[in-house]
């Protein structure tokens, strides 16, 4: 079942071109919405390209935009976020290079408060044991390092 297009290429190019200046977009979603409107193969690759030149589209440029708002946004860990970005197909070069941009001194704070709130949710578990598995779950839910989960566990016990 193919769509067909409903716009001119001109008409798709301005959609486009709005799309991606609205916020940072990668190769992988400007895909997907250009063959969500019917826009497939070479008039594809020549919108991706022009979006290219015009700076509209930029693999890096998204990548760090990605990597600072969801951790200080959404208080994401580097598994979970370097999971999302592969999932975006952003080659590797780039996720190691966006990564290095969260400060560790500031991720090391984003893990003790986060261990800490849970902690403070889980006042009412009584068996201790539970209470360190359900916050170490709820950190490496949120993408956390198990090593750092279990530093910052022995600084809020203590």
């Amino acid at each position: 079942m193919e769509s067909k297009c409903n716009f001119s290429f001109l008409q798709a190019k301005n959609k486009i071109e709005a799309f991606c200046a609205y916020q940072d977009r990668c190769h992988f979603e400007v895909s997907k919405k250009l063959t969500s409107w019917g826009i497939v193969g070479e008039q594809q690759n020549q919108l991706i390209a022009d979006l290219i030149v015009n700076r509209f589209l930029d693999e890096e440029r998204f990548a760090f935009s990605f990597v600072s708002g969801k951790f200080r946004i959404k208080r994401w860990g580097r598994i979970k976020i370097r999971q999302e970005l592969k999932l975006k197909r952003i080659p590797e070069a780039i996720i190691k290079k966006a990564l290095l941009s969260i400060d560790g001194d500031e991720y090391s704070e984003t893990l003790l408060h986060l261990a800490t709130r849970k902690s403070t949710e889980l006042s009412k578990e009584s068996d201790p044991w539970k209470k360190k598995v359900k916050i170490v779950r709820f950190l490496a839910s949120k993408g956390f390092e198990q090593d750092l989960i279990y530093d910052a566990l022995e600084q809020i016990e203590h």
